[in-house]
């Protein structure tokens, strides 16, 4: 079997561009889409946003749970046979969010149907791979330096799509008036699923599934002897796998609000829409910055030192923001790019402390569920999302906000939105401190104890 290499670096980041391409382009512009282009209130898309995480609260340990319980396919891997079946499904469901069914006279009951449907359909097929995707990381290596080379390709990824292709969009899907063009927004959904499929593939292709279940089982002697009750119960003595949940539930409201806010504020307050794209491609430098510093400071000070530093940082600019309103939009855009240098360290980081409880459930079990344990963290990551999501659009209903093309914002709602904006990262920052500074109890030298003895166990 193939040794460890950048060739499986390269083939997690194209993994997770895969699932950005769609996952990225949805959160952030779907609810634009929706309230400006088929003109639905932002209150009934805070409510489906509500109503489709409480369906994931059921679909998503159903759908984790899968690779553990069952093994399909002739190769032997755990997770890679489950990307494939899904992964179509999510390039569809991708472009289906962004299709103009107003084109065709649909309103009414009809419409609003057709919006829920296709966004449960995206939240199924996203989960379906993202959560076999982040578990393979687990029997990809189990060198603790190796994952966190995987983590930190994970958020290359990531930005790669945010940066280089979601940038482009307020260049190519508004027009010289600021207003979303239905059309234009269809054309790249398509395009993102194209390249979605294609990352998928590089990742089959260049990641190697190497450490394997020595139980030569059956599906259904499998599938009898798992108990999700336990996996459950396990949870909640996993304290710092709860603490990177809290923290996670708070990027991603970072993420998902800043996400699909941004439209908003560069519209309404700054009338500026192109500024979007400077903003956007700036994050480059943040990453160009992270990437070399990131390792280093982890040798020096320790993951969970390095974020919790971040946090504060990024918690403390973001603060400034929120007290002083700032007029110009490029200096309004250069703050939030300093801001966010210590959420890149945050993304970057989070996924090799994933691995890390991962690992420390066996420690304290002796069992290992890697695909449970993994989508019950990624349900904290549905949770932060749909906070987000929800709040954003509840918020803007409740601050007079009116849906529609062309609609001019009263001059009180147009000041709430910026304060909005700039409230979510805080809390962000705040629950990141809350969970890896005093719930994650996982420091340097106890990850180095619990690996020896891992190590010790697997090979007797």
């Amino acid at each position: 079997m193939k040794k460890f290499s950048v060739r499986d670096e390269i083939g997690y980041t194209c993994g997770d561009m895969a699932g950005s391409f769609v996952n990225l382009f949805v959160d952030a512009y779907f609810l634009t889409f929706c309230t400006y282009i088929l003109g639905i209130s932002a209150k009934w898309m805070g409510s489906l946003f509500l109503v489709s995480r409480l369906w994931d609260a059921i679909n998503d340990p159903i759908i984790g749970s899968f690779p553990d319980r069952w093994r399909i396919g002739k190769s032997g891997d755990k997770f890679k046979p489950y990307v494939k079946i899904f992964m179509l499904p999510l390039a569809l469901s991708g472009v289906l969010c962004f299709f103009d069914v107003s084109a065709f006279h649909l309103g009414g009951f009809a419409l609003h149907a057709w919006v829920a449907f296709v966004y449960i359909l995206y939240g199924m097929s996203y989960t379906g791979t993202s959560m076999p995707y982040g578990a393979m990381a687990s029997v990809i290596t189990n060198d603790p330096v190796e994952r966190t080379k995987l983590s930190r390709a994970r958020s290359i990824g990531g930005t790669i799509v945010g940066v280089g292709a979601l940038s482009f969009v307020p260049i190519l899907c508004f027009d010289a008036q600021n207003n979303p063009v239905a059309s234009r927004f269809t054309l790249l959904a398509v395009v993102f699923g194209i390249g979605s499929l294609i990352c998928y593939m590089l990742l089959m292709s260049f990641c190697t599934e190497r450490i394997r279940d020595d139980e030569k089982k059956s599906s259904a002697a499998r599938a009898e002897k798992f108990n999700y009750l336990d996996i459950l119960k396990s949870v909640f003595r996993n304290r710092p796998m709860i603490g990177v949940m809290v923290a996670t539930v708070g990027s991603l409201l970072y993420i998902t609000g800043n996400n699909q806010l941004r439209t908003y504020i560069f519209k309404e307050y700054y009338q500026n829409t192109d500024a979007m794209a400077i903003l956007s491609m700036g994050s480059l430098v943040t990453m160009a910055v992270c990437f070399p510093l990131v390792p280093r400071l982890t040798k020096l000070w320790g993951k969970r030192k390095l974020i919790l530093i971040s946090s504060v940082y990024s918690l403390a600019l973001f603060a400034v923001m929120l007290i002083v309103p700032i007029q110009n939009v490029y200096v309004y855009a250069g703050l939030n790019l300093a801001a966010s240098l210590g959420q890149t360290v945050f993304i970057m980081l989070i996924w090799a402390m994933v691995t890390d409880c991962l690992d420390y459930g066996e420690w304290i079990t002796g069992k290992r569920n890697d695909g449970s344990m993994y989508s019950i963290y990624t349900f904290s990551r549905k949770i932060g999302s749909t906070l987000a999501s929800t709040i954003a659009a509840f918020s803007l209903g409740a601050i007079g906000y009116v849906s529609g093309t062309g609609v001019v914002q009263a001059p009180e709602v147009v000041q709430h939105i910026r304060v909005l904006v700039c409230t979510i990262p805080v809390i962000t920052g705040i629950l990141e401190v809350i969970g890896i500074g005093l719930i994650f109890n996982l420091d340097q030298k106890k990850t180095e104890q619990m690996y020896q003895e891992l190590a010790a166990r697997r090979n007797d």
